[in-house]
């Protein structure tokens, strides 16, 4: 009678291992370097504001994003057209270039769209007038940011609502559910188990697209170490430093959403 095959112990990935050790070293640097120690202190600030734009942008974009995807899957077609014409202009825009765009053009056309189509209430004293100065730098790339990564995660959304079976959605009509009541009870919940693990991806991706942010003038990671280090020529140190910060948010990041993914699937196993 065969022993039953035993369970293989985990092994800790090299690559893995080979991050943690320079890790460790970048957090002796820090420790005993001078120069390091100095460095992470100037920029480290900028890593709160970079975590600000990333996490406000992507839970803006998602919540456009699923609002798209829901028009995209829509049975009207004039919905249908708008929202696939939005995907693909703005998934071909490069996201620099939607930076600027909604810098330098988007903001002040909205204040001056503002101001005319509400110019009797503020005339009168109801509304305020706007000027562009209103819109901080961080306003407006958290917008670019926003609409840039929406249509990316709208086509994630629609594709999570199309793999549920039509069969599902049938049947729950059948038993008199309302659309609104098939979506949220039947559509969303099996969606989103097939969403998190590209959303997860997205939310990595947004963190380094964050530095774009930094040529508006945005006091992100990015901005501190570009300005420390053309004040102090220690550009070697600096931009390590910076490389590492980036580094330990978006592997930490990588890391969580592979958690959830092994997760989800043993779950989908039970």
């Amino acid at each position: 009678m065969s022993s039953p095959p035993r369970k293989t112990r985990r092994e800790i990935p090299f690559w893995l291992l080979a991050i943690g050790l320079l890790g460790v070293l970048f957090l002796w640097l820090i420790t005993t370097d001078g120069n390091y120690a100095t460095i992470f202190a100037a920029v480290r600030q900028g890593v709160f504001v970079t975590l600000w734009v990333t996490f406000v942008a992507f839970a803006l974009a998602t919540a456009l994003g699923l609002l798209i995807a829901l028009a995209r899957t829509s049975r009207h077609r004039v919905l249908r057209e708008v929202a696939t014409f939005y995907v693909e202009i703005v998934r071909g825009i490069p996201m620099l270039v939607l930076l600027f765009y909604m810098a330098f053009v988007g903001a002040p056309q909205l204040v001056a769209f503002w101001n005319w189509a509400l110019a009797t209430p503020i005339e009168h004293g109801l509304l305020p007038a706007l000027s562009v100065r209103d819109f901080s730098m961080t306003a407006r790339a958290i917008a670019a940011l926003t609409i840039g990564y929406s249509a990316f995660i709208a086509e994630i959304f629609r594709a999570g609502i199309e793999a549920v079976p039509k069969g599902q959605t049938e049947a729950a009509a059948a038993l008199g559910l309302t659309r609104m009541q098939v979506f949220r009870l039947i559509i969303l919940p099996q969606a989103t188990r097939t969403v998190l693990p590209p959303l997860g991806n997205d939310l990595v991706s947004m963190i380094k697209d964050s530095a774009l942010v930094s040529v508006l003038g945005v006091q992100d990671l990015t901005q501190l170490g570009k300005v420390y280090s053309s004040s102090t020529f220690l550009f070697f140190e600096t931009y390590n430093v910076v490389a590492f910060l980036y580094l330990v948010m978006t592997i930490g990041l990588s890391l969580l959403v592979r958690g959830l993914e092994r997760h989800m699937a043993k779950s989908d196993a039970r």
